[in-house]
């Protein structure tokens, strides 16, 4: 019996020296195969192995323990609404890559790196711009703040959504890629045949926040991992635009939701409405909503933070996606979006399989400002300005003068 255990023991301490010794070579070699290689149904020329099989194999079985990553011949998963019950063929999922001939224009990609260098510089060496969680760590952040980053591990892409730039196109595309819903077995094709409904469904998006659930503790570790070897992307706006842009969709239109949880509160507090109807669909038409005056008071009020933090609508771009912590590959701007989309579909070499959708110029312009900032007392603008002054600075927009002196 003691020579039983012993070897029941020795077995187990085997295990566990296998697995610390898969993570150390984790750590040393990286994800060189953190995702598979594209399928095609067309022979490819013969390569040889750059590392040994031995090693392949390893990292293949860390890449499926630790990333959960399914076999190719794996059947995609059901969507519950649209699964045919007749289908004939299983679906494969497909990774496909697209080689270019040439190169980007040298001019685009010179103004990336300017874009990457000014995030870099003003995060390392702007000592005269502070702002919270500046100079914290990546393991600082909580893990509820990286809910808008998300992961397409066919493709090795991370994007960090902000609202009211350009993200629903941007989600729409990262569901093509990911082909995370399927219509009758077969993921979507174009973006904009994804159902309006499903484009913010959190559940078709893998997101950082996401990771503990499915990893544990190796979670923090797989994200620094991804991160490292990922191309990392995000749009952004000039700040006030964007705050005037949310306005208008979340305030300007019946939208119960934000009438409920935001609207009833600023009008109490700054509209003089002791008791607003308690639904939008009585308030508006009464003529009863916030005004513009009145949402930018609500976004300097101490007391606005103190309660809850900012709806992700006007939450600040550095808060939602870390760019001081976060080395990000591609920084886009809505004011040159089609012309950026173009640039990052080539960079992820996805462009034969998505097309950024192309939608009608009714974006808020901002040339916009002054008229809705014009009854915004000048102190109170002064003081949004220092609130969103990061996101000015760290994605080069310049500091609008004409409204602030």
């Amino acid at each position: 019996m003691g020579k039983w255990r012993l070897f029941r023991v020795s077995l187990v301490l085997g295990s566990v020296f296998m697995i610390l010794l898969i993570i150390l070579y984790w750590d040393d070699v990286g994800a060189s195969h953190l995702y598979l290689p594209p399928l095609s149904p067309r022979p490819a020329p013969h390569h040889p192995p750059t590392h040994p099989s031995f090693l392949s194999d390893i990292n293949a079985f860390v890449n499926q323990f630790l990333e959960g990553t399914n076999d190719p011949t794996d059947s995609a998963p059901p969507d519950s609404a649209n699964q045919s019950e007749h289908a004939e063929e299983r679906y494969v999922p497909r990774r496909e890559w697209k080689v270019h001939l040439t190169p980007i224009d040298p001019e685009k990609r010179l103004g990336q790196e300017r874009r990457r260098q000014r995030l870099h510089d003003l995060c390392h060496h702007g000592d005269d711009l502070a702002f919270p969680g500046k100079n914290r760590s990546f393991d600082d952040i909580p893990n509820r703040e990286l809910d808008h980053l998300i992961v397409d591990d066919r493709h090795g892409i991370i994007y960090c959504y902000v609202p009211k730039v350009a993200c629903s196109n941007w989600k729409r595309v990262m569901i093509v890629l990911s082909e995370s819903l399927l219509q009758e077995g077969v993921p979507y094709r174009d973006p904009l045949a994804v159902p309006q409904e499903m484009v913010h469904n959190s559940s078709l998006h893998f997101t950082f926040n996401k990771f503990w659930k499915r990893y544990g503790k190796f979670s923090r570790h797989l994200m620094k991992v991804k991160l490292q070897k990922y191309t990392k992307f995000l749009f952004v706006r000039d700040p006030f635009v964007r705050l005037i842009s949310a306005y208008r969709n979340k305030f300007e239109q019946p939208n119960d939701e934000f009438y409920r949880r935001f609207a009833l509160l600023m009008l109490r507090r700054y509209g003089n409405h002791s008791e607003p109807p308690a639904a939008v669909g009585d308030a508006f038409p009464a003529g009863i909503r916030p005004s513009f005056s009145e949402f930018v008071q609500y976004l300097l009020d101490p007391q606005t933070e103190s309660d809850a933090p900012f709806n992700e609508h006007w939450r600040q771009v550095y808060r939602l996606c870390h760019p001081c912590q976060i080395q990000y590959d591609f920084v886009g701007q809505l004011e040159t979006v089609e012309e950026d989309a173009e640039q990052l579909l080539r960079v992820l070499k996805v462009d034969n399989v998505v097309d950024f959708p192309s939608s009608p110029r009714n974006h808020t312009a901002s040339s916009w400002q002054e008229d809705w900032f014009s009854r915004v007392p000048l102190v109170a603008r002064r003081d949004l300005y220092r609130l969103y002054e990061p996101d000015f600075r760290l994605f080069g927009y310049s500091r609008p003068d004409a409204l602030l002196d």
